[in-house]
């Protein structure tokens, strides 16, 4: 159903794989619209716990397909312009809806990852990398401002380190092994081990209680912007909403019945 991306559902995982490696799987906008609809199928439906995105070919993303992007140099969307409120916010392109979405995103780097690639980056969940993989942000090397995408870098790279990325532009670029070095991504995997290693770890998250995990990641992320104590505060309301589910009771029978729980999601 999908032309730029394949999308599959396999073990309570959603598997989003951005398919147009002849353009080093560069976002068009009909891409990102594709991008849009999967997402919102796989986080509005109660068989995916966990999301994959990963890539075919040598390059993971490149950012926008500078022959299609409009003349602000940001891939919107297939809709009217300004006909929709993402419109109106910061461009979002492929990034994955991380603020309003409740499903932990797994991003699998394959390969070249920059401009707008850095989005998976910088906002999924956990993210693991081949051993091919490199990081760069062009922008300022085609005349672009480099926007969101380096602020997003800033938030999880030094200072120093992102600043120069972001300066040095498509002349700077980093490795897989540098990337883990600085914690921008949290495993290097053997190139053809990368998509079964995702699905080790997915699987590893998915043995866990499902709404257990949303709660702590949504606790995490959304206490990012705030002082401590209301950090502290807001997660402690994530708990004691999860503790009103069966699967809050179903851990510790679990545990006490000394077998595996049946996680129910609900």
């Amino acid at each position: 159903m999908f032309d730029t991306i394949k999308y599959e559902v396999d073990d309570h995982k959603a598997i989003i794989t951005l398919n147009r490696p002849d353009a080093l799987n560069a976002l068009s906008p009909h891409m990102v619209t594709e991008l849009r609809a999967a997402y919102d199928r796989a986080e509005n439906d109660d068989d995916v716990w966990l999301l994959i995105v990963t890539a075919t070919g040598r390059g993971f993303c490149t950012g926008a397909d500078v022959k299609e992007i409009p003349g602000d140099g940001k891939v919107i969307n297939e809709r009217p312009y300004l006909s929709t409120y993402d419109q109106w916010e910061a461009p979002q392109e492929g990034t994955p809806p991380f603020r309003r979405m409740a499903k932990p995103v797994l991003a699998a780097i394959n390969g070249i990852c920059c401009g707008a690639g850095l989005d998976w980056v910088t906002t999924a969940d956990i993210v693991i990398a081949s051993e091919r993989a490199t990081f760069f942000d062009p922008h300022v090397s085609i005349g672009l401002v480099a926007g969101r995408e380096v602020v997003r870098l800033a938030r999880v790279l030094p200072r120093s380190v992102a600043l120069r990325m972001a300066l040095m532009g498509k002349h700077e670029r980093l490795s897989a092994a540098r990337a883990y070095e600085l914690g921008m991504i949290s495993e290097v995997v053997d190139h053809d081990r990368l998509l079964d290693r995702a699905h080790e770890i997915a699987d590893i998250v998915n043995s866990n209680a499902p709404l257990a995990v949303r709660g702590t990641r949504l606790a995490i992320l959304k206490g990012l912007d705030l002082p401590l104590h209301e950090a502290e505060m807001l997660a402690e309301s994530f708990r004691e909403r999860n503790l009103h589910t069966a699967d809050s009771l179903e851990g510790p029978a679990a545990f006490v019945e000394k077998r595996a729980p049946n996680w129910q999601c609900r």
